[in-house]
């Protein structure tokens, strides 16, 4: 995604989040002189185009997080999804889930798109890091990576999901940690049990709770 296409994905989030989802069509944009300007420069004049470019934009957002912290190399795998799950937790959505999930009902082809994209991307990271963690003995090594992964993008989307999950009553940021720690437990072995406690109580000193 080109850079100036990026900071006005930025901005268009920045009011999403102030003024919700109502204000992010093109009609509504257009109104702000700087908008209409680059939504034209841009070549946005469909609100499904929009909408593919807002989610487009998440999902870059998302994958360098796993970039950034190297996922693919040869660290511990508790390690490298501890950091990524503490980051996804934190400091990714900008766009709140409950937002997003918006789009499903109001842009269904586009949503759908994402989504799939978004699955095929995860499905790839985890069983990497379910490969790495069985050989490194921190995960059990009877597990199903592809069953596990699965689970693991399941459990993701139900998350997502404002109508089990209201965001005003709970925090996105507990939830998957929360769900993170679940992960864990259920694939690790005494070894990575025991490692995965020590990097809790790391990250507990450090006023990052779990």
């Amino acid at each position: 995604m080109k850079g100036d296409l990026k900071n006005l994905m930025n901005k268009i989030r920045e009011i999403a989040n102030k003024d919700g989802i109502d204000k992010i069509t093109v009609s509504e944009l257009s109104k702000q002189p700087e908008m209409a300007v680059e939504l034209k420069k841009n070549k946005i004049t469909t609100n499904d185009k929009l909408v593919e470019y807002i989610l487009e934009n998440e999902r870059k957002m998302f994958e360098v997080i796993f970039i950034d912290n190297n996922f693919d190399n040869n660290f511990d795998a508790i390690d490298i999804l501890f950091t990524v799950s503490k980051e996804m937790g934190s400091g990714f959505f900008s766009l709140s889930p409950s937002v997003t999930h918006k789009y499903k009902e109001l842009y269904p082809v586009v949503y759908q798109k994402h989504i799939e994209k978004r699955i095929d991307f995860i499905f790839k990271k985890i069983s990497i890091n379910l490969h790495k963690g069985i050989s490194q003995g921190l995960y059990r090594d009877d597990v199903s990576i592809e069953l596990v992964a699965r689970l693991y993008i399941s459990r993701l989307i139900d998350i997502h999901d404002p109508e089990n999950f209201p965001p005003e009553e709970f925090s996105f940021s507990t939830m998957f940690m929360q769900m993170f720690e679940s992960f864990v437990k259920s694939i690790a072995t005494e070894k990575g049990i025991r490692h995965f406690k020590h990097k809790k109580k790391q990250a507990e000193k450090e006023g990052y709770g779990l």
